[in-house]
């Protein structure tokens, strides 16, 4: 069984991708955004992918191009040129950030949650997250739409607490174009949630379109905390908080406990 989420997750709306701002020149998962949230108290979602060195970068997709003037893949390139790579938006270059740089911005201050991105085949993310996380001390938490990672995490970092990152999971979500009844399995499996108790998880974070599904409720009913993605206004947050424990936010300031 996980470690429980540490209390400032369940009062302390989290500031998704970091408090960004394009009209403040503060890219998403940049340092700016993260020193920002840190600034106003509120805590702080991540998201992480691998260097080409084995480094955990904080950044959210998997090829460059939505947020730098480059592409490719961010695995292609190590993490001194990831580091060197300005952030479209940004002010004085800044570059992608790694997780250890992150968490010395952080120092414990606010709660930190940490989604580790699906790699697919490739092998190393979480045991890059491990070794940054070694020695942290604050409320820190990791969690994945993949269950694999999710238990891999439990093996690599076991103080850690962990959860699943949770939607509807229907055809946009995780297409199956062929049919396969394999696939199809796996999707039902991640729609009903099954992987909660295997992976030992102690927290979902939902997509708030769907946090009436009857499965959110029972997971909170037996002790699971519910958290939700992504809350853009005030109106969205009070129906969101009849169901769920706490926020990830953008695009406005929640109030803070």
């Amino acid at each position: 069984m996980s470690p429980l989420l540490p209390q400032p997750f369940l009062t302390t709306p989290l500031a998704h991708r970091a408090l960004h701002d394009r009209a403040l020149q503060r890219p998403e998962n940049s340092a700016s955004a993260v020193a920002a949230a840190v600034s106003a108290g509120y805590g702080i979602e991540i998201d992480l992918q691998l260097s080409a060195d084995g480094q955990a970068m904080v950044f959210h997709d998997a090829t460059l191009e939505r947020l730098t003037a480059a592409t490719g893949p961010v695995v292609a390139r190590d993490a001194a040129a990831l580091q060197a790579l300005p952030l479209t938006g940004g002010s004085g270059g800044e570059g992608v950030p790694t997780l250890r740089q992150v968490l010395d911005l952080v120092g414990g201050r606010v709660p930190l949650l940490i989604e580790l991105k699906d790699q697919g085949s490739r092998q190393g993310l979480e045991a890059a997250t491990a070794a940054a996380l070694a020695g942290y001390d604050g409320p820190v938490a990791v969690m994945s739409f993949n269950p694999a990672m999710v238990a891999a995490m439990a093996r690599l970092a076991p103080q850690v607490p962990r959860g699943l990152t949770t939607c509807a999971f229907g055809p946009d979500d995780f297409p199956n174009p062929d049919g396969d009844p394999a696939r199809e399995a796996t999707r039902r499996h991640l729609a009903e949630m099954t992987y909660f108790a295997p992976t030992g998880a102690a927290f979902i974070s939902h997509d708030r379109r769907d946090l009436e599904n009857p499965r959110v409720a029972a997971l909170r009913a037996q002790g699971a905390v519910v958290l939700c993605w992504t809350i853009t206004s005030p109106e969205q947050e009070a129906a969101a908080r009849r169901h769920a424990q706490n926020i990830t936010f953008e695009g406005y300031l929640p109030g803070l406990p």
